[in-house]
């Protein structure tokens, strides 16, 4: 099994990635992002005998020094490192820039030097903006309709560049929204379950009538994983998406049936994006996924969603976990 490197392993889909592919046999070195506190996130949640087989290693993906030295020795390397919320991409554009592009970079310029085997680099379904078809395949127009989604349209550019222009063994996938435990509040399913089971009978969310294809995490992970076997995919474009949308609005309301409340749902002012920055409807077209990585969502369509959502909240209800989502104010 090949040693792989996972920036932005500390995080909630790099988290479970790790924790898979430690599953599986492969010996992976875990990029965590360096705080004073020695925190590795969300991989302190990993069972201890499974932590035992991470190489943690603290860094930052803006340092091309500290980037590879982590590579070294690693055959591929998954790259998750982001910065993803939207709202502080409005706020703070020139953080996106460093950690989005620049680190991006670093990762590429250091994977061409060690002659790393495989480059997985993950992009977001944000890059296409509001469908201009549906539903959306790889070829849909990229539109930059934040700062956020225009680092990430830069980044997906320049791994693609290193492919055309080094021959680096580059694969991008293009998850569409994922959800299921540890995700962050700052994401509009943990928003709506922990507001409830807080008890709040009028959840604050922002614009309801957006539609999203949501993927379940371990879905994610799984394409990921089909994404480091051996096939001709250098070059690719892969996006992971069920084929099916639902409105925030009415994603709110399965929430509550699936909790077994009733609520009230309100459009809060600082929730909402600006009016030309909102992204309306996201769509997949899970075809090349299935063809390229023989992957199927095993959570799709509305049975699908809902037994994600059933072990979403379920994670969620568990006082141990609902300790991390305290906070009862909305953080940008």
């Amino acid at each position: 099994m090949a040693k792989v490197l996972v920036t932005g392993s500390e995080g909630f889909i790099g988290s479970h990635l790790a924790d898979a592919l430690v599953c599986q046999g492969h010996t992976v070195r875990a990029f965590v992002l360096y705080n004073s506190f020695g925190s590795h996130g969300w991989l302190e949640q990993i069972e201890k005998n499974k932590r035992s087989g991470l190489d943690v290693f603290m860094g930052d993906v803006r340092d091309p020094s500290g980037v590879r030295e982590a590579m070294k020795g690693c055959e591929a390397v998954l790259h998750l490192a982001a910065l993803i919320g939207i709202p502080y991409s409005y706020h703070s554009p020139d953080t996106y820039v460093d950690t989005n592009i620049k680190g991006t970079l670093n990762i590429l310029q250091a994977a061409r030097d060690l002659d790393v085997k495989r480059v997985i680099h993950t992009s977001t379904s944000e890059v296409y903006g509001t469908a201009q078809m549906v539903p959306i395949r790889e070829d849909h127009p990229l539109q930059g309709q934040s700062p956020y989604s225009a680092t990430k349209i830069g980044a997906d550019q320049l791994a693609l560049s290193f492919h055309r222009s080094f021959g680096l063994p580059v694969v991008i996938l293009r998850p569409f929204n994922t959800y299921g435990p540890r995700q962050s509040a700052r994401a509009v399913i943990p928003t709506i379950i922990t507001q409830i089971l807080k008890g709040k009978k009028e959840i604050s969310l922002g614009s309801l009538h957006p539609t999203r294809d949501l993927v379940y995490v371990e879905d994610t992970v799984a394409g990921f994983i089909e994404a480091l076997a051996d096939r001709q995919i250098e070059g690719e474009v892969i996006q992971l998406g069920t084929g099916h949308e639902i409105s925030i609005g009415n994603l709110a309301q399965l929430i509550a049936d699936l909790m077994e409340v009733k609520i009230k749902i309100h459009s809060a002012d600082e929730r909402v994006r600006p009016e030309r920055s909102e992204v309306d409807r996201l769509v997949a077209d899970p075809a090349k996924a299935e063809r390229l990585l023989k992957w199927k969502p095993e959570h799709s369509g509305m049975e699908g969603l809902k037994k994600g959502l059933r072990k979403t909240i379920d994670w969620f209800r568990q006082p141990q976990n609902l300790r991390h989502y305290e906070k009862d104010h909305y953080i940008i």
